[in-house]
């Protein structure tokens, strides 16, 4: 009999996306279906959810969350499983789901997601749902809810990004309607204040996160971001599941967005592709260029300054340099100005395209993500199926997910890209100056293209690895 299991986040592709969370729950109840498990998906009824909602199967309508009456529409958009928390006074805005139209949080995300694990642990309960799988902290304070419910059902809580806490004042806890014994240092008190996410850790029957180095390097002060004492304590129940990609939907043979779909190792094609991500950055037109790309948010978590640092290196071996991404406004600038000083060597585009994204992992030579951490990434995963070997900081997911090409390596065959460490700009240098290295070389970057090509990114196997947790955590609970 298959395992019933509602899920719940803030986002899911491809409803809504502002990053690798809606890749990982638009993916998962697919891979989990091969493995017996049937998922319903809860989300939040932004304007976009609510126009997916076809065919509509019911609508339920719930008074007792926070902030007010709702309602859950059940829907099937595509024959996957989807309910929506339909409640305008919170959801129906336009733009980010988090952010309003000044960049800053929504003042009442607190109320928002509170709403949602209200909802989720509600129905999961009056459905009969055999398990509740809650993602990030938007869907922490479910755990909670669940925990002082009756009849109650086992939750499993995923840490996407430790640090992202879901942090608010104290004031708010009269308003989530949860027993008094919750606001306490052995429950989703923390420093005065409430935080979702420990209460998705605190009160969670099991914990995942998206990569077994990251598991165990958040139990440590340096990554544990003041959690790391409560996650030591819970060690014994937290598990480390690397992300996967949708393999069908993302395969660079057929993907639409690409000028030449092709696989990664077609050299004719890539030289296509290639020559279409140098036109749209604005790129002298140049086979015989190492094109370096970068995609992700432009933070300092993501190394975007060390790349920068790191350009003299590239300019001076004739190599070029692809960024695409938003975030601090101090290093977009800083992107802007080294689009403007090196012009055709150097391009930038602020802002995020799917498409555009897809270009740089099928046109680029190599994939630059210098992380300073790195709970489990996506767009690593991307750039080996799209055949862009990454360079790497040697952190969390991307140390369990791309093999160094070294000199053993090499010489047995392996490596599908390049780690450095520590993650700083003098090693990030090193790790560009051995790239360029072996795109001179002998056919090495083709062999590590081709390896990278050949790694299995899918969810197959994590998705084993879910399913066996799942089913023990409610074999366990009775």
């Amino acid at each position: 009999m298959a395992l019933r299991v509602l899920a719940v986040a803030s986002e899911a592709f491809p409803w809504v996306k502002t990053g690798g969370l809606a890749d990982v729950v638009g993916a998962l109840p697919g891979a989990l279906a091969a493995e017996g498990v049937e998922v319903t998906t809860l989300l939040p009824g932004y304007p976009a959810v609510m126009a997916a909602m076809d065919p509509v199967l019911r609508v339920d309508r719930i008074v007792d969350l926070p902030g007010g009456p709702a309602r859950l529409v059940h829907a099937a958009p595509g024959g996957q499983r989807l309910v929506a928390l339909d409640a305008p006074h919170f959801f129906a805005r336009p733009g980010s789901p988090y952010l309003g139209p000044d960049r800053r949080d929504w003042p009442d995300n607190g109320l928002r997601f509170a709403a949602l694990g209200r909802a989720a642990a509600g129905l999961a309960a009056s459905e009969g749902f055999d398990a509740l799988h809650a993602h990030d902290w938007q869907a922490g304070l479910a755990a909670a809810y669940l925990r002082f419910a009756a009849p109650r059902i086992p939750c499993l809580f995923t840490l996407h990004n430790l640090a992202f806490q879901g942090l608010f004042p104290a004031a708010i806890f009269p308003e989530l309607g949860l027993p008094a014994a919750a606001f306490a240092t052995d429950g989703l008190e923390y420093w005065g204040g409430v935080s979702f996410l420990k209460a998705g850790l605190w009160y969670a029957d099991r914990i995942s996160t998206v990569s077994p180095s990251y598991a165990a390097e958040i139990r440590q002060p340096e990554h544990g971001m003041g959690m790391d004492g409560l996650l030591r304590a819970r060690a014994g129940v937290l598990h480390g599941i690397l992300n996967g990609l949708d393999t069908t939907e993302w395969d660079p043979a057929t993907d639409p967005h690409l000028p030449h779909p092709c696989p990664g190792w077609d050299s004719a094609g890539r030289a296509v592709n290639k020559a279409a991500l140098q036109g749209r950055m604005g790129l002298d037109v140049a086979a015989d260029a190492p094109l370096f790309a970068f995609v992700g948010r432009m933070t300092a978590q993501k190394g975007l300054d060390l790349i920068l640092d790191c350009l003299p290196i590239l300019l001076e071996a004739g190599a070029q340099l692809a960024l695409l991404g938003s975030g601090d406004a101090a290093l977009e600038a800083r992107a802007h100005a080294a689009t403007a000083a090196h012009p055709g060597r150097v391009g930038a585009f602020i802002g995020f395209d799917e498409g555009f994204a897809r270009l740089c992992y099928a046109g680029a030579d190599a994939f630059i993500l210098p992380s300073r951490f790195e709970p489990c990434g996506l767009a690593q995963l991307c750039a080996l199926r799209y055949g862009a070997p990454p360079i790497v900081g040697r952190v969390g997911g991307l140390a369990d997910t791309v093999v160094d090409a070294n000199e053993m390596a090499l010489a047995a065959g392996q490596g599908t890209g390049l780690q450095f460490s520590p993650v700083n700009a003098a090693a990030l240098g090193a790790a560009l100056e051995r790239a360029l290295r072996l795109m001179r070389g002998p056919g090495d970057w083709t062999r590590l293209r081709s390896n990278a090509q050949a790694t299995d990114v899918s969810w197959a196997r994590s998705a084993r690895q879910y399913a066996a947790l799942l089913r023990g955590m409610t074999a366990a609970h009775g």
